[in-house]
């Protein structure tokens, strides 16, 4: 392997490969056991302690509450010093939380327990891979970043089987499956953060994936990468900012009906039985939707933000309208979920690309950080506000009226951003 390969890409191995494969690390194991396997772990520990799951999900509450108010600091962090450092503390908070749950006594720890995973959490989840894939790579930004968030859905299909085994092992298989998760957490990231992972390809003398042949394009063979884009400090007084924090917050929010597609199928039991049992298939469709969806959303953002944007939240709206009137149909319904999950996979792909469209490269983590935080605040109210909705007379109506209307205003929200970023500045300092 020459050392031209290594950097360029040309024909070889470039190192950005093994950052992509640590992104894939951190939300396969720790984002993925942390947020996507939480579900499994609620009616077992509830139950334990004699306490409603509204008691002790609290603790999720506050998880999010926790990574919103974690965002912008760890935004900072990162630009400030080195990115494996701060990261790999990030792995362990989550790590050594998720041990240390297996050995709790009372609901109010994990109140605690909450505050500490969000903490870690944030910065992995929301920050983590568009920034160093970002920082790494000139060209299939979109397709890598696609690639690494959808595996937060697949961690969840690995891990959600392994630790429902723990549990039904006993009575307190629950600790059991806690503190595998923490160990595996630590294990198998840690080597990642620590030895893998840098915060720019100089670190390693390198230049980014595919900046040979950008320069080559623009007719300048062998310049030193330059970081165009707007300063965090600009880009928040602008309107576009606040159009993609809105655009973030919306599509989280509509991205948490997903919780109550099973819901909606139950709702059936008494006319439409089969339906009723479709429950599990319905979310399982919609999570094979946010897996695919993650990576065909980056890859069409590699050619087109607008055109990503508009695939994302098209096939959602699409989905809703299946799903919404022709329930009955049972192959029709699965195949809305799958579509829906589309537009799921928007607040951790098309969001960060959008950001990254407007303000371009060289603040984009600060900025990012600022923007997830209204994604976070959408996280944290959603859940509450779609279970008050769907409580109310013909409730999964109102529901996927608004879904439509929020995925709507998201998209005209995202092409306002877009056509303002025409008229920014971007500049190298």
């Amino acid at each position: 392997m020459s050392s031209g390969s290594v950097k360029d890409g040309k024909g070889g191995f470039h190192y950005a490969y093994l950052i992509v494969a640590a992104g894939i690390a951190i939300t396969c194991i720790p984002c993925a056991l942390v947020l996507s396997c939480a579900g499994i772990y609620f009616t077992p520990v509830s139950s334990y302690f004699g306490v409603s799951k509204a008691e002790f999900t609290l603790y999720f509450s506050l998880l999010n509450l926790a990574m919103m108010v974690m965002l912008p600091i760890g935004g900072k962090l990162m630009s400030r010093f080195d990115v494996r450092a701060v990261l790999s503390v990030c792995v362990a908070i989550d790590g050594l939380t998720l041990i240390a749950m297996s050995f709790f006594s009372a609901v109010w720890q994990f109140y605690l327990a909450g505050i500490l995973l969000g903490i870690g959490t944030a910065p992995l989840i929301y920050l983590a891979v568009p920034s160093l894939i970002n920082a790494w790579c000139k060209k299939k930004v979109g397709f890598f970043v696609g690639l690494c968030m959808a595996f937060t859905g697949i961690g969840g299909v690995i891990f959600n089987p392994v630790g429902t085994a723990f549990i039904a092992a006993g009575p307190e298989g629950w600790r059991t499956g806690y503190l595998v998760f923490g160990i595996i957490v630590l294990v198998a990231t840690l080597p990642f953060t620590i030895f893998v992972v840098r915060s720019k390809p100089a670190d390693k003398g390198l230049s980014p994936y595919g900046a040979q042949e950008a320069s080559a394009a623009e007719g300048a063979p062998n310049p030193a990468p330059v970081e165009l884009g707007v300063s965090a400090g600009k880009a928040m007084k602008t309107t576009a900012f606040f159009a993609i924090a809105a655009f973030g917050f919306l599509i989280t929010v509509n991205q948490t009906v997903y919780q109550f597609l099973p819901s909606y199928c139950q709702s059936f039991e008494g006319t439409l039985p089969q339906i009723a049992a479709l429950s599990g298939m319905i979310a399982s469709a919609c999570m094979a939707g946010q897996a695919i969806g993650k990576v065909i959303l980056g890859l069409v953002n590699d050619r087109s933000c607008k055109g990503g944007m508009a695939l994302g939240i098209c096939s959602g709206v699409v989905g809703v309208a299946l799903m919404w009137f022709l329930p009955a149909q049972a192959a029709v319904l699965l195949v809305g979920a799958f579509l829906f999950g589309f537009v799921y996979a928007c607040t951790t792909v098309q969001t960060p690309l959008l950001t990254r469209t407007v303000f371009g490269s060289r603040d984009y983590t600060n900025i990012y950080s600022r923007v997830s935080m209204a994604g976070a605040l959408g996280g944290v109210v959603a859940a509450t506000f779609w279970g008050w909705i769907v409580d109310l007379p013909n409730g999964f109506s109102i529901m996927f009226a608004m879904s439509l209307a929020i995925m709507v205003v998201s998209f005209l929200l995202g092409l306002f951003a877009l056509t303002r970023s025409k008229k920014l500045e971007k500049t190298a300092d």
